[in-house]
């Protein structure tokens, strides 16, 4: 069929968009606990991404948040990198910024030597530049930005990672995972991220298709190695690409890989290309995956069009966004929302295949800001990666408008002398918290009508509360009890929340 602006769709590709939707219109909302658990928050920061706390909401809703497009990060023009780039990772360590990513100038030359693993180094996350290497002459350049090169077929997925097992100076500070379905994965390390050594004599990880970007990280969480690979589900490659994982205590030997699940219970419902699963780097318990959905024969571009923008004509006939999932361990997803994370942006440039692909991780780039980054213009001589800002734990939020709403959490256990929010109001708008016992009742002197209104802007401020005549914000005679908080919001934002301080 065509669209009302003459652009082709797949008929397949609607059919099933139509049936997933309406399967999840009709099944009950996903819940992380049973609702008589009680959640042992700690001092942790605890995001409002998805429903892991909350036991009802009334007049309030999640909201998923909408990035910014800050603008080019880097472009792929080097002779060595091209219009087929992708699979990008970017790392904070210490004051510096590392990119990595797999260049590659033709189509056709996926697990062969035309890929290289290049890197790019940016002191402030923004924009990068390349660091002038000797390590590999490739292209005809013998000084270029390459860390990696005649590794066929690693360097068509290299996933590094910072290892936070690792403490201080140590050759495999750095490790990170590449290879196919054939090799397996194969892993390395590297003391300083730009010296790439192998990890093992051996392929770590087999079992899975691994035929996209396989992230891994050390899970403080779990006290494991994590690993989120592409496999597939159904009939083999006519199935739908989704994630399996796998995990290991020492890199080396790891658990056959197990299909991950979703809390929705609705299972595999679109093709998920990447994963880009990773801990948060300010609430490491929570997972966060900003995964390329791919849509197969979903095509908008016509021929004509993809022939002006110099589209390589096998990659105009389907399209790409990004969603959000999150995950706290285990073997299952909470795909609290399913409209996209990242629209593809104005421009038929942006419609084409295998574009719009987030890069691994997401790092802090301000004070109160963090970004994400995207590979964009895939098969295009313009192939560049982008750069999107949020607010700091700003995937998603808590939101209420004008009109005012409240959300109560599940039982809860606490360590910490304070409660700080994360939140942003209207001038006319409001936070107020309420600290209740498990039946849902106000504590004594902790109530709504106690608590003094939180208005403005802030990353972390206290919540406070007038008891006997004076402003307090000591709740630590309640800690360890099983409490609730209540929330009242009005045109208000709440992102996150956490117990802090001492007594």
């Amino acid at each position: 069929m065509r669209s009302g602006s003459g652009r082709v769709v797949s008929n397949a590709t609607m059919t099933l968009l139509r049936l997933s939707f309406f399967a999840l219109a009709m099944a009950p909302a996903a819940l992380s606990q049973q609702a008589g658990d009680v959640i042992d928050v700690g001092s942790r920061r605890e995001l409002f991404v998805d429903r892991s706390l909350i036991d009802d909401l009334v007049g309030a809703r999640l909201e998923l948040a909408r990035p910014r497009d800050e603008g080019v990060a880097l472009r792929f023009d080097r002779s060595w990198e091209g219009p087929f780039c992708g699979y990008s990772t970017v790392i904070a360590d210490g004051e510096r910024y590392l990119l990595y990513y797999r260049g590659l100038p033709k189509a056709g030359g996926d697990g062969t030597n035309l890929e290289r693993t290049c890197v790019a180094v940016s002191s402030d996350g923004r924009r990068f530049e390349r660091p002038e290497l000797s390590r590999f002459e490739v292209a005809g350049a013998a000084t270029n930005n390459v860390v990696l090169a005649d590794a066929a077929p690693v360097s068509h997925n290299f996933s590094p990672f910072l290892d936070a097992r690792v403490r201080g100076e140590s050759p495999h500070r750095f490790k990170a995972l590449g290879g196919n379905e054939r090799s397996g994965l194969i892993a390395y390390s590297s003391a300083d991220g730009i010296s790439w050594t192998l990890f093992h004599a051996e392929p770590v990880l087999r079992g899975a298709e691994f035929d996209s970007q396989n992230v891994a990280f050390w899970s403080g969480l779990e006290q494991c190695y994590v690993c989120y690979m592409r496999s597939w589900t159904g009939d083999g490659y006519a199935g739908i690409r989704t994630v399996s994982r796998a995990t290991s205590k020492d890199f080396v030997t790891w658990t056959e890989p197990q299909e991950m699940g979703f809390r929705d219970g609705l299972g595999a419902l679109e093709h998920l290309y990447t994963n880009q699963t990773h801990p948060y780097m300010r609430a490491p318990h929570i997972y966060v995956g900003i995964a390329a959905r791919f849509l197969p024969g979903r095509q908008v571009l016509s021929a004509s069009d993809a022939k002006q923008l110099g589209v390589n004509p096998k990659y105009f006939r389907d399209c790409s966004d990004a969603v959000l999932l999150t995950s706290r361990g285990g073997l299952s997803y909470d795909r609290t929302f399913r409209e996209a994370f990242l629209r593809p942006g104005v421009g038929l440039q942006n419609w084409v295949s295998r574009s719009n692909y987030p890069a691994c991780n997401v790092v802090q780039t301000g004070p109160a800001e963090m970004s994400f980054y995207v590979n964009q213009n895939y098969a295009q001589p313009t192939a560049e990666l982008r750069r999107y800002s949020l607010r700091l734990d700003g995937f998603a939020s808590l939101r209420a408008g004008f009109e005012g709403g409240q959300a109560r959490t599940r039982p809860l256990r606490f360590t910490g002398a304070q409660l700080e929010l994360n939140f942003a109001t209207s001038a006319a708008g409001s936070v107020r918290v309420a600290l209740c016992a498990q039946d849902g009742s106000a504590l004594a002197g902790y109530g709504l009508e106690d608590c003094l209104p939180l208005i403005g802007n802030d990353i972390s401020r206290r919540v406070t509360w007038r008891r006997k005549g004076a402003a307090t914000s000591d709740v630590s005679e309640h800690e360890g009890r099983v409490v609730r908080l209540r929330f009242e919001l009005v045109d208000a934002d709440l992102y996150a929340m956490q117990f802090a301080g001492e007594r």
